[in-house]
């Protein structure tokens, strides 16, 4: 007689030490039980109009690309979009988007994380104004059912076997890219097809979709057919690096020029913000821990703000005309890896009428992980 093995059906686990027997005798998950509430209820699928306005023409490639995602979802094959940060992947997939839910697809948009998720919904509510777009995240679910439905990736376990089309773009973000359970979310939400998206891919990643059933659609230029900045490392002691970052900024605020200064942990950003603003009274701190971060993108757009001073929140889905990006501590290699480098380095330059801006990485030493970030950089630069 064999041994019987519990898999969870929400999130595929079936480690024998996180399953837990309640008092009835049946089995529950102790890695997903902290995920609890509304779940939907499926209802008929019903084909609807849609269509999607941009404000700009989609490139050559674009298009190309965008066709391509769309012939795959047709013959059932799973696609991975690897792009440059800049590129346009979010409305590559309008077209996509828009052909899943006229034949009566169910369509999620998922993010790693919860700031992301707003920005996408404001961008895909203006895109498709003719459909019902929603957004799912922690404190705020109370509708779950759309036409198209932004949510977290934590959120995905409110609809189990649900929807014919996932959109899912920061891969490999964190939390997503090393939690095994929101892994098991995605797999058991998804009765259809993908659509993956990163410019920073794992090699794990790009070894799956290089099997059958799989397809990698790739994207080594801007929108703007603009270079990406290459990044310039200033190579200076720890101590010292703090004057060096005090001087460009500086001159990035007699030029009018908004700054992203990034550190690597919560107390060192902390640390640093109160140096800086003995000088530079015009700059606030952004963290995990802190609030108002829409209030502070919104200030530094403006110009109320010189610059923001912040850990890896910012690293991704945040775009501001003119900005410059400074990295202290940029060998901090637990933190600052090639992957964590590249996504930083491309929040500059992403505007097509301010496409250029400065990259500076802060560092006592080179490591792997700087050293891979730039040559990156320049080998996608080397396509236009």
């Amino acid at each position: 007689m064999g041994f019987l093995v519990f898999v969870c059906k929400r999130c595929g686990n079936k480690d024998p030490r996180l399953i837990g027997r309640k008092k009835d005798g049946s089995f529950y998950c102790r890695a997903c039980v902290s995920y609890y509430g509304k779940e939907v209820t499926k209802t008929p699928r019903v084909k609807k109009k849609a269509s999607y306005y941009l404000p700009f023409q989609l490139s050559k490639e674009q298009t190309a690309i965008s066709r391509k995602v769309i012939e795959n979802y047709q013959k059932g094959i799973d696609t991975l979009i690897y792009a440059v940060c800049g590129s346009g992947k979010t409305e590559i997939s309008y077209g996509v988007i828009a052909y899943a839910v006229s034949h009566g697809g169910r369509v999620a948009f998922a993010l790693p994380r919860r700031d992301v998720v707003l920005e996408i919904y404001y961008r895909l509510k203006e895109a498709f104004q003719g459909n019902k777009v929603v957004a799912v995240f922690g404190g705020h679910h109370e509708e779950l059912e759309g036409d198209i439905v932004i949510l977290t990736t934590h959120q995905l376990y409110r609809y189990p076997a649900y929807f014919d089309l996932i959109v899912m773009d920061e891969i490999d973000a964190f939390p997503y890219k090393c939690n095994d359970v929101l892994h098991g979310f995605f797999k058991n939400s998804l009765v259809g097809h993908s659509l993956l998206m990163s410019a920073t891919p794992s090699q794990k990643i790009l070894s799956e979709y290089q099997k059958e059933g799989h397809d990698i659609l790739e994207l080594k230029t801007r929108f703007h057919k603009k270079p990406i900045p290459v990044p310039k490392v200033i190579k200076v002691p720890l101590t010292f690096q703090f004057f060096k970052l005090l001087f460009l900024l500086k001159r990035y605020r007699k030029e009018k020029k908004p700054v992203f200064v990034f550190a690597p942990t919560i107390a060192e950003a902390e640390t640093l913000f109160a140096r800086l603003r003995v000088f530079l009274r015009k700059g606030d701190l952004l963290h995990s821990k802190v609030e108002g971060r829409e209030e502070k993108l919104k200030s530094i757009k403006n110009g109320k703000l010189d610059y923001l001073v912040a850990t890896s929140v910012l690293e991704r889905g945040v775009t501001v005309k003119n900005l410059q990006v400074l990295i202290y501590h940029a060998d901090f290699e637990s933190i600052y890896d090639e992957a964590t480098l590249i996504q930083i380095a491309g929040r500059a330059g992403r505007k097509k009428d301010a496409p250029d801006g400065d990259v500076y990485f802060f560092a006592s030493r080179s490591t792997k992980s700087i050293e891979g970030a730039i040559h990156e950089i320049r080998e996608c630069n080397r396509s236009l």
